[in-house]
């Protein structure tokens, strides 16, 4: 089996979530979201189809008769090693169509097996920066995580921002945060950029918790293997027919799911584009003949995380390099 070279890869799908997130910025503000994330879709398929591998799409935005979105089961590239993806072309789709933050084209890429086949249901997380990895479990209580969060990372419980999606089921939660101490950046939609966000330093985030989309939490787990946070995620059904559909994947409804069984690959590739201003990465900023994003692509194997301010130039002669 011809052998993948996850390093010349790794740019190959950056460039597909940069040409994803310039579609999709172009179509910010409009108020469709299905607008923007058809433009996202295009773009993104397009250049997974010119890639040297024999792949196939594993997490994606449905089942094969919802296409033409990257639908499960989907196969793309020219042929070559066999590989895996979970994709999302435009995560946070209202926050493009409003124009509001946080908006990102991201994707994961891991050998034939290496990524959990999560259903589309939603999933109790957590993620914390390594230095914590040790003293925090979905099972402790909000209050004993953030003392045991703080005492890892050096620092007092009024210091940590916490993330939490805001949702009515979550009312909860964001009390006993409050009641620990502790400060809340809630979000309108799309956990995925702040669970990344949790594994760079500097970012001013110190934890993710909450209810979020199962799939978007694989993609989590992946990134933060590749950035050496923590992620745990345990699937939340809401009903007995969810209940069947987690039983018939072979999911297991009370298990803790560690990052390492939600993205067991022996290499990962995870790349993610802002589309819109977001806390990790600055959104698309379109000019006359071209676009400027800011990505970020990493590796396990080997090891590496980049960040990527890109200028793409489509038009030369109508160029104008905004810097």
């Amino acid at each position: 089996m011809k052998k993948v070279n996850s390093f010349q890869l790794a740019f190959q799908i950056a460039k597909a979530t940069q040409e994803a997130a310039i579609a999709a910025a172009s179509k910010m503000g409009y108020g469709d979201k299905n607008l923007a994330d058809q433009a996202a879709v295009t773009a993104f398929r397009k250049e997974l189809n010119s890639l040297e591998v024999d792949g196939e799409v594993v997490i994606g935005e449905g089942e094969r008769d919802e296409a033409p979105m990257l639908y499960i089961g989907e196969k793309f590239g020219q042929g070559g090693v066999k590989v895996e993806m979970a994709v999302d072309p435009l995560e946070n789709t209202n926050a493009t169509a409003y124009g509001r933050e946080n908006a990102i084209a991201v994707c994961a890429l891991a050998p034939k097996g290496g990524l959990f086949r999560a259903p589309d249901m939603y999933m109790e997380k957590l993620a914390v920066s390594e230095a914590a990895a040790e003293v925090v479990s979905l099972d402790y209580p909000v209050e004993k995580n953030l003392k045991n969060i703080a005492r890892a990372l050096d620092r007092k419980v009024k210091d940590l921002v916490v993330v939490v999606l805001d949702r009515p089921r979550h009312e909860k939660l964001i009390a006993e945060i409050r009641s620990a101490g502790a400060r809340i950046k809630l979000i309108p939609d799309g956990d995925l950029a702040a669970a990344l966000a949790v594994g760079v330093r500097g970012s001013g985030v110190h934890a993710l918790m909450g209810i979020g989309a199962a799939p978007e939490g694989v993609i989590s787990a992946a990134g933060l293997r590749c950035l050496k946070g923590r992620f745990w995620g345990r699937f939340w059904p809401k009903n007995e027919s969810e209940r069947r559909r987690m039983k018939e994947m072979g999911v297991e409804e009370d298990k803790i799911y560690t990052m390492e069984e939600l993205a067991s690959g022996e290499w990962l590739i995870v790349a993610a584009t802002g589309v819109t201003q977001g806390t990790l990465l600055k959104g698309v900023r379109l000019f006359g003949g071209g676009a400027r994003t800011q990505s970020i692509v990493m590796t396990t194997e080997p090891h590496f995380i980049h960040f990527l301010d890109t200028t793409h130039v489509y038009d030369k002669k109508e160029i104008e390099f905004r810097l």
